[in-house]
């Protein structure tokens, strides 16, 4: 089946070329930089068609700038700019939420984007991806290339499927037939010289989302080493090491199942139980009395519905359920500690890239408690939830600042070893509340 090409203009002007086939939950993967070609790829036996069959639903593909069937004349290469090639991608195709894949060097990116937008990603499968690809060239093969590279484009090309991967000689020289396609030597060169320069290893800890590190033992610029130091820095990540001949179908088999695997656990909003043990969460708005004073009552909703439509994605995507909404803030519940926390981090950063191009930033304050609330219909009909748990996370949620996520000491005590990193803010008088409450700040912003 003939891949239909289609384009996306990014941030600053360049466009990028992408491939969308099928239905169902989307499965966006980059191929290793910068050997990107996706009109190419399957005629030259590197292509993705095994892995689209195996996982089924929506496939989408796309070459990063400077190669394959996107833009090449680019002024310099750096991962912002590529971050902002699949941002370009996923917006035009309107994907809320999708699993991401990234082979090679192209995993910086995918770092990078799922650190930025962990609402959207909820699984991230990572392919021989060192988080610096420094690491990865001081290998002797990755050195060697280097040689050529700078030597003769043609020498490199057929000599990269050799040294990186271990192949025979004709299935090499396919390859370097492919690689030469991809791009041009000196593409190539400043590609590479840009790689040197990124290090994403502190935004590891940062990535909430389930993430798959797979090695294939014959890689030679990729030893099994950078493969476990990925993993110690990610909360929660699995290792899959591949022994044998590098083929497709032993390759993306562990992909496949794990994407699977994430499709079959997609979170549903949870339904209250009377006298279950609850995660309540409140989010309010900072300032939206002297915003609607300010703006006017239009200009105020239209900024209120982009509040509410962020809110309710990022609940939506950690299983939260909604209770209602006051206005300028929204009650929620979790049955998961974790999720809610999670959800807290997304929705702060969600704000965050949000208010970097907003003429108008919306600053949200959250708030969390756990325990057992009353449960009971309201009025119309609909779930709510009373009692002190309830009222004392929307007290904690009052001493927030805006962009600040505060959680008591039983919401801290319930995820204790699970990565999360909070600041002590002492004992706080509260109103309805005897005895003082210590408050904790969540630490939401990537390193």
């Amino acid at each position: 089946m003939e891949l239909r090409i289609q384009y996306a203009k990014t941030s600053d002007g360049v466009s990028i070329a992408y491939s969308d086939a099928g239905d169902g939950m989307p499965y966006v993967t980059l191929n290793d930089i910068p050997f990107s070609h996706i009109q190419l790829e399957q005629q030259y036996g590197v292509g993705f068609q095994q892995l689209r069959e195996m996982i089924g639903g929506r496939f989408v593909r796309l070459d990063p700038r400077g190669m394959g069937m996107s833009d090449r004349e680019v002024d310099r290469f750096t991962i912002d700019g590529w971050v902002s090639d699949l941002e370009a991608v996923v917006d035009r195709l309107e994907l809320e939420q999708f699993s991401l894949g990234a082979n090679g060097f192209s995993g910086v990116i995918a770092i990078s984007y799922a650190a930025r937008h962990p609402e959207r990603v909820s699984r991230l499968t990572l392919l021989n991806s060192p988080s610096r690809p420094a690491d990865a060239f001081a290998a002797p093969a990755s050195q060697s290339l280097a040689e050529m590279l700078v030597r003769d484009w043609e020498m490199f090309s057929e000599n990269v499927g050799a040294l990186a991967f271990g192949w025979g000689r004709d299935q090499a020289r396919v390859f370097g037939e492919y690689v030469r396609a991809c791009s041009t030597q000196d593409l190539a060169r400043r590609v590479y010289a840009a790689l040197a320069s990124i290090d994403v290893t502190d935004l590891l800890p940062s990535l909430a989302m389930p993430v798959l590190v797979m090695h294939h033992d014959g890689v030679k610029y990729a030893p099994l080493d950078l493969a476990r130091r990925l993993m110690s820095h990610i909360p929660d990540a699995r290792l899959v090491v591949i022994e044998g001949v590098m083929d497709l179908e032993t390759v993306f088999k562990p992909a496949a199942e794990f994407v699977i695997e994430g499709r079959e656990q997609e979170p549903e909003a949870d339904h209250v139980e009377p006298g279950g043990f609850r995660t309540i969460f409140f989010t309010d708005i900072e300032g939206s009395t002297e915003l609607t004073e300010r703006l006017g009552d239009a200009n105020a909703r239209d900024l209120l519905r982009e509040h509410e439509s962020i809110t309710r994605d990022a609940l939506a995507s950690h299983g939260g359920s909604e209770i209602k909404t006051m206005g300028d803030g929204f009650m929620a519940s979790f049955s998961s500690t974790t999720k809610a926390l999670e959800c807290g981090i997304a929705l702060q950063r969600a704000f965050a890239q949000y208010n970097e191009s907003a003429s108008q930033p919306i600053k949200v304050r959250v708030g969390l408690n756990a325990g057992e609330p009353i449960a009971e219909d309201d009025p119309d009909g609909r779930g709510d939830l009373f009692g002190s748990a309830v009222n004392l996370a929307a007290r904690i949620c009052s001493r927030a600042e805006g962009g600040e996520l505060l959680a008591s000491e039983a919401v801290r005590q319930i995820v204790a070893g699970k990565g999360f990193l909070f600041s002590d803010l002492g004992e706080s008088e509260m109103r309805g509340f005897e005895d003082p409450v210590r408050v904790y700040a969540v630490r939401w912003q990537a390193s």
